[in-house]
């Protein structure tokens, strides 16, 4: 009875010391291995290209539903775009489980703003101020959130569109894109984008831009969602697919006529 005792004594100390304290040994009632903190060294499950634009009446983003497991294409109806109290919206390319983490962040700042119920609410404006922030204080620690974020939104009437990397670069526009659409959709937007457009307008120089990246991007879907925000607020639509063209010559055969081809 006596050993039993002790023995259960020393199980119930060696509990507490692994408090914080993880041991290893004989005396411990289960073995924990010493290992280095660990960080995120390569994103594994990424979407790519989002898009926003300003238009007339508010702020419209774009982006697919696909998430890409290196370079399969494993899931297609992940949502990357999410509202952020009543006058954001966010949108991310890159790691799709740290873009889960910055929504908590995100619900969290909003819950704590709410609590403070003195009239005011937080614009779109501080909440991307508050993702540079969070973006670079995590690249400082060599631990970054693998995402290139877009945010837009409107306050007292006036539209905000802009983005921020993994690093904290962070910039405003009129139009920004992630991914391939840095390189695909911006000069297209150059070209067709202006200030006064329409919803309707809007809507298709997306789809449009969605299309080229369809075609040229290996990890785009032909799933997509586009939202807006406005004054009113922000609806976010159900999952659509564009028409699409592949009887074009250069697709039957892409590699006609290049030095080295199999």
């Amino acid at each position: 009875m006596l050993a039993a005792a002790q023995k259960d004594e020393k199980k119930d100390q060696a509990l507490k010391n692994l408090v914080g304290h993880p041991q290893t040994g004989r005396d411990c009632p289960f073995t924990l291995l010493n290992s280095p903190i660990s960080h995120t060294q390569y994103p594994y499950v990424t979407g790519t290209s989002v898009l926003g634009i300003k238009y007339k009446d508010g702020v419209l983003l774009a982006s697919d539903m696909g998430g890409s497991y290196g370079s399969t294409l494993r899931y297609k109806s992940v949502q990357r775009l999410k509202p952020i109290g009543k006058h954001t919206l966010l949108g991310a390319g890159g790691e799709i489980s740290d873009f889960q983490e910055i929504v908590r962040y995100l619900d969290e700042l909003i819950l704590y703003d709410n609590m403070w119920d003195d009239g005011n609410s937080l614009g779109p404006k501080e909440v991307h101020n508050y993702l540079n922030r969070l973006m670079y204080n995590r690249r400082n620690k060599f631990n970054p959130l693998w995402n290139t974020l877009v945010l837009g939104g409107v306050k007292n009437g006036q539209k905000y569109l802009g983005t921020v990397n993994m690093i904290g670069v962070h910039y405003e526009e009129n139009h920004v894109a992630t991914g391939f659409g840095n390189h695909l959709a911006r000069p297209i937007f150059r070209d067709e984008w202006h200030e006064d457009m329409t919803f309707e307008e809007g809507v298709k120089l997306l789809e449009k831009c969605m299309l080229v990246l369809l075609y040229r991007d290996r990890s785009a879907v032909n799933k997509l969602q586009i939202a807006k925000i406005t004054e009113e607020g922000a609806t976010i639509s159900e999952p659509y697919a564009i028409k699409t063209h592949w009887e074009l010559e250069a697709f039957k055969n892409p590699a006609t006529g290049a030095v080295g081809s199999w």
